[in-house]
């Protein structure tokens, strides 16, 4: 690893003042994937920061676990269960990453003898070893050898670097099997470290780079230890994309990449109800029920086993799309003048005059705008999207604090989607909601518990 180290490491942490990256940044991040004891299918986050890669693990476990499993008891898994759905989760994730399938699968892990419980040797003999120079067999078993799930606390961030270990496998059963036998190490200290760091290598430093919009932006923030949205993009759909959008934009001369294709899991971000952002329909209308949810500080993963949420799209749902296109700002109207062009790319009648009876039927006070309802509902009057009035919900947030009794467990509860009408229903505003108000404008959530499921 010792050549790649330089380069992972200003990929993933910059160039922080100072030279390194905080102790207390490090040891956030120094976790490995761990199960709640509250719940079977839980992954655990002990502090801020390593949610950018522990929830889309998570979004893409519940993939696997809810649509992939015969279980109906899909809360309930043997600890050999939790494995074997882990490294499944892991070897999709890796899959999607890789750029080329000619260059296969790159692993990150421990050199020999060198896992936090096993070296024996001080931090300063350790350092001043090149990497390519053999490493003393540790006398102690496998079972001695596993790290634990939080970081060994004489384990610092130049220490970590100078103690990996590179492998490439070719074909994917081989990455199959080679997950498998590494599932102590994704589990054990700076577990998700190693994956993330086996992701970066498998999709390809300069490949990364290329698709970054900043490449001089880090994947981690070093001051604050947040991840960007590049690395989540790069979980999600194997693209270090920094946009949300669909497609490639242009702007002032410059290409802006955004997502090229319909996402398994999605993302929805409570910056798009503030207006900061607005997330496409590859990310909004994932292929699985289950959505990332991005705070300001933080991700949680919001998700059900209703198909019919992510069912093709009903032709209201397509012109709700069509007409936001031209309304770029988010408003819910157009300007009339835009009327022809929203009826001509929905394939509707769109003769001059047929479109000025519109026009006086939609905007009768003369203002000059259309509104969305209105239109909506003058050519998709009794649209059924499919959706039932209400299904089962739930909500994960991997922080203990973040949780009800500090217990990481699913929040359960029902949501109703309903009509452009104003809601029978009225619940709290909050920001759960106001996140998935940007897929759903009319969606009402009922919790079990007393309080809202925390989004940070």
């Amino acid at each position: 690893m010792s050549e790649l180290n330089k380069e992972v490491v200003d990929l993933v942490w910059g160039k922080p003042t100072g030279g390194g990256v905080s102790t207390s940044i490090f040891r956030r991040w120094s976790q490995g994937f761990v199960f709640s004891e509250h719940e079977q299918t839980a992954l655990k986050q002990f502090e801020g920061g390593p949610c950018a890669v522990i929830a889309p693990v998570q979004a893409f476990l519940l993939k696997n676990i809810l649509f992939n499993r015969e279980s109906s008891t899909w809360r309930k898994m043997s600890e050999e269960e939790q494995k074997m759905a882990l490294c499944s989760t892991l070897s999709e994730i890796l899959e999607s990453a890789c750029a080329s399938p000619s260059t296969g699968f790159c692993f990150v892990t421990w050199a020999k003898g060198q896992s936090p419980h096993t070296s024996t040797l001080s931090k300063t003999q350790t350092q001043s070893q090149t990497q390519d120079m053999p490493r003393p067999e540790s006398s102690q078993s496998p079972q001695e050898q596993q790290p634990t799930a939080l970081a060994a606390e004489d384990l610092g961030f130049e220490q970590f670097h100078t103690v990996l270990h590179k492998l490439t496998v070719l074909s994917v059963s081989d990455l199959r099997e080679e997950v498998l036998s590494l599932y102590q190490s994704w589990r054990g200290c700076c577990g998700v470290l190693l994956f993330l760091y086996s992701v970066i290598l498998t999709k390809g430093i300069e490949n990364i780079r290329n698709e970054i919009q900043d490449p001089t932006e880090p994947l981690i923030d070093p001051i604050h230890g947040h991840g960007s949205q590049s690395l989540v993009n790069l979980l999600i759909t194997g693209h270090a994309v920094s946009n949300v959008w669909d497609g490639d934009r242009e702007c002032s001369g410059m290409k802006l990449h955004g997502i090229h294709k319909q996402a398994s899991v999605g993302f929805l971000t409570l910056m798009e109800s503030l207006r900061y952002c607005k997330v496409g329909t590859f990310l909004k209308s994932p292929k699985f029920p289950i959505w990332i949810l991005g705070s300001e500080t933080h991700l949680s993963v919001f998700f059900t086993k209703e198909m019919s949420l992510v069912g093709p799209e009903s032709p209201s749902e397509q012109a709700r799309r069509v007409f936001q296109s031209f309304d770029p700002e988010d408003n819910g109207f157009i300007p009339e003048s835009l009327l022809e062009d929203v009826m001509k790319a929905l394939d509707l009648v769109s003769e001059p005059e047929y479109v000025s009876l519109v026009k006086s039927k939609l905007d009768p006070e003369s203002l000059g705008i259309i509104l969305l309802g209105p239109f909506l509902l003058e050519f998709f009057p009794d649209q059924d999207s499919g959706i039932p009035d209400s299904f089962p919900i739930y909500h994960y947030n991997g922080l203990k604090q973040s949780n009800h009794k500090e217990r990481v467990e699913y929040v359960e509860g029902t949501a109703l989607v309903l009509g452009f009408e104003d809601p029978m229903v009225r619940t709290d505003d909050t920001p759960v909601k106001r996140c998935l108000q940007t897929k759903w404008p009319y969606i009402e959530l009922l919790w079990t518990t007393n309080l809202s499921p925390s989004m940070n």
